[in-house]
């Protein structure tokens, strides 16, 4: 081969080199800059979530029972952050130091709306029906993801069922705090369904069948009731 022409192929063979790897680096870059969009966007609205939520509370502290039986307004943005937050650790791992400290914060945002729910359903006199459920990340809960499919499917029938996630194993001090008022056992998926405890998951029906008889009827009717009103 012509010294020249050996050239020009060592030359071509290291541009097109050169051009893979700044493509990788664009890329890694480029996604890396989404990444930290994504983390950023869902800590701001976890900001947001927790004042409107604080100063919703002490509106309602002032407002007629009949304002307020419905509790607190902030269970669709609950739900719809709760889902980027799960999509975003499918994607970057339950281990992702980022990911932790959002989840600190949201598992901080559904404590405290439990705890106003509470509080102005005991003022008022009204009877929100509640679950809080402990799943893990960690390998140690086989049917933890059927569990969450399941819930989510009630919470979609009966919008007015509220549902809390908390990944048990989560290091926050309320959370931890949480677990032992409720003597929450590390048998997961673990729930506590209008204040009483249930374990393990078989089937939809079974988790249907651990509440109150007429809970979850009673939930269809006020939803179609409150639809209708809504409506007119």
């Amino acid at each position: 081969m012509h010294p020249s022409a050996k050239g020009r192929k060592y030359l071509l063979a290291f541009a097109l080199s050169a051009a893979i790897f700044g493509t990788i680096i664009y890329a890694s870059n480029y996604f890396e800059s989404q990444r930290m969009a994504e983390l950023r966007a869902i800590e701001d609205q976890i900001s947001i979530d927790t004042l409107s939520l604080d100063t919703q509370f002490s509106l309602l502290e002032h407002a007629p029972c009949e304002d307020t039986v419905q509790g607190t307004e902030l269970s669709h943005e609950l739900n719809d952050l709760g889902s980027r937050l799960s999509y975003t650790e499918s994607r970057l791992g339950s281990t992702d130091p980022e990911v932790v400290r959002l989840k600190q914060q949201y598992t901080l945002l559904e404590i405290r709306d439990y705890l106003i729910t509470k509080q102005l359903a005991a003022a008022c006199g009204a009877k929100p029906v509640t679950v809080l459920y402990f799943y893990s990340n960690s390998g140690d809960c086989a049917d933890c993801d059927k569990a969450g499919y399941a819930l989510s499917y009630l919470h979609d029938n009966y919008p007015g069922l509220k549902v809390y996630s908390f990944d048990y194993h989560l290091a926050i001090g309320a959370l931890t705090t949480l677990i032992t008022l409720d003597k929450v056992k590390d048998d997961l998926p673990a729930f506590i369904i209008d204040g009483a405890p249930h374990y393990g998951f078989t089937s939809l029906a079974d988790l249907e069948a651990a509440f109150p008889k007429g809970t979850l009827s009673a939930l269809a009717t006020s939803t179609a009731t409150a639809t209708t009103n809504t409506k007119k």
